[in-house]
């Protein structure tokens, strides 16, 4: 962890045994202790487990980064209760806002020093002992849904036939190293809004820089759950969110039309860490150099890997013109999902047929006997030809679309560019929004950074370029660039679960590949 991260985490770690400091005073003086070691951060928590009776090796746990901030709230606790204080009301406030908890504590007639033998005597009543447990189990499942794995369930076909809706995955925080929540202050459990609600399920009162542990790069052909990059504004309906995002209405509409227009209010802004999540595959790391023809990816000038259960349309003809229908092609063993708005199989003018196929699918459908086997044609949208909406969204100097696309440069962390009025559109949301950076382009083709003439950057993060393996429907890479280090959450390790019209049994515990 960088060092300027560790500073940060331990002001908070210390602010949080310090502000407390001008209750504790009159209440260590109560309990014979002297009130200056009220005012020391760490040994006045020490002192309050030796009054607790508690053990003071709980003292050095709150030197663990962020989980520490989970310590210092129980030995709040503990000590309240050598005061004879109890209830779950008062355990809420000790832990929550003891700056403000422990000088009314140490005012009230009724706080009795009582000694640890008096909290030995106290006895909680059968509900109480579930509460404390209950809360405890929110606090264990938090921490371990932040650093080591969580649950996620695959809720669109750009994964298919890889992953399929209604696949429930663990997503393994450790294969990249566990990220620091930019908002620690949130509803356990829940992601960016109140279940049911658009109401926000956290807090910015307290955001802290993007901070990963033990980091580790996320590798080529890895099926990576990451933070949405368009996701930091949204319009907050139903419908849209990033499934329609508010940046292609803005490029599509412009600005001002969307921001005056109420069908596209009200907007929610998000930090990094509650963007929605998506789940793509890794097709090119930091530093690579990336392009699609026809629809094959090539990574530095070589073929990309392709997933067997990577799926892409094609067309065909029946011999003699003969029906064929959807289950039929099940039955002979091609997956289709015949979702309606964009279905796996559908029949075209003129007596041909559209399919979505994995490459195994492929020879399958070239042994039916009622198929033309010299027939089936790969959907592929001619070079030259653009299709709007493709990033870098500059049609004058990138006349891409998503079966013909680049070359592009992945940006590394520490590489520096050249910048032009060429390529300044690949990588002008990097150095703007995801580096925070000020940049200024000026008529003549000139750039100047955070104030400085200059014709150079150098990048601060890794980049990566995600695709779904459903790649005629997935809204990936190609239509809002490059993943941000910062915004990677994890590796999609396994499926525990999945269902469609019942558990789909052979899923169950496959591992992610």
């Amino acid at each position: 962890m960088p060092v300027h991260h560790l500073i940060v985490v331990y002001l908070i770690s210390t602010l949080l045994v310090f502000l407390p400091s001008f209750g504790l005073a009159p209440l260590f003086k109560k309990a014979g202790y002297a009130p200056w070691k009220a005012f020391v951060p760490f040994y006045n928590t020490w002192v309050m487990q030796e009054i607790a009776g508690r053990p003071k090796h709980w003292v050095f746990w709150q030197f663990i980064p962020v989980v520490g901030w989970f310590i210092t709230p129980g030995i709040f606790i503990e000590f309240a209760k050598v005061f004879c204080r109890f209830s779950i009301a008062d355990h809420f406030f000790a832990a929550i806002l003891a700056p403000f908890y422990f000088p009314w504590l140490a005012r009230n007639k009724d706080a009795r020093f009582i000694k640890a033998e008096g909290v030995k005597h106290h006895q909680k009543p059968a509900w109480r002992e579930w509460v404390d447990a209950a809360v405890f189990a929110v606090v264990a499942a938090t921490l371990i849904r932040i650093f080591i794995f969580e649950a996620y369930v695959i809720p669109s076909s750009s994964m298919e036939k890889t992953l399929l809706i209604n696949d429930y995955l663990f997503v393994s925080k450790f294969s990249y190293g566990p990220r620091i929540p930019n908002t620690p202050l949130s509803v356990p459990f829940v992601h960016n809004y109140l279940p049911g609600s658009s109401a926000k399920s956290y807090t910015t009162l307290i955001e802290l820089p993007y901070i990963r542990w033990f980091a580790a790069p996320v590798k080529r052909n890895d099926c990576v759950v990451f933070n949405f990059p368009e996701g930091d504004t949204v319009i907050n309906k139903d419908g849209f969110q990033s499934a329609q995002p508010y940046y292609m209405f803005e490029r599509m509409l412009g600005r001002d039309r969307v921001l005056n227009d109420p069908q596209f209010q009200p907007l929610a802004v998000h930090p990094v860490d509650k963007t929605d999540n998506y789940i793509k595959r890794c097709i090119g790391i930091a530093g690579d150099s990336l392009k699609i023809v026809n629809g094959i990816v090539y990574i530095n000038n070589q073929p990309g890997n392709i997933a067997p259960t990577s799926a892409t349309f094609y067309t065909f003809r029946t011999k003699n013109n003969t029906p064929v229908d959807a289950d039929f092609l099940r039955e002979s063993g091609i997956r289709l999902n015949m979702e309606s708005n964009s279905p796996d199989f559908a029949m075209l003018n003129g007596g041909n047929y559209s399919i979505n196929l994995t490459l195994p699918e492929l020879e399958i459908l070239k042994k039916l006997p009622v198929i033309d086997p010299n027939s089936i044609v790969k959907d592929v949208t001619p070079a030259g030809l653009v299709e709007q909406g493709t990033f870098p969204f500059d049609t004058l100097h990138f006349k891409w679309n998503r079966d013909n696309f680049g070359t592009i440069w992945i940006p590394k962390k520490g590489a520096t560019i050249t910048l032009t009025k060429e390529n300044i559109a690949l990588y002008r949301r990097a150095i703007q929004v995801y580096e925070k950076n000020t940049l200024v382009e000026h008529a003549n083709g000139s750039f100047a950074i955070n104030g400085t003439p200059t014709d150079k950057y150098t990048f601060k993060m890794d980049y990566y370029w995600m695709m779904g393996d459903n790649r005629h429907k997935s809204q990936d890479s190609r239509y809002w660039g490059f993943v941000p280090e910062d915004h990677v959450v994890g590796k999609a390790a396994m499926i525990w679960f999945s269902y469609e019209d019942g558990p789909r049994w052979r899923r169950f515990f496959k591992i992610i590949k």
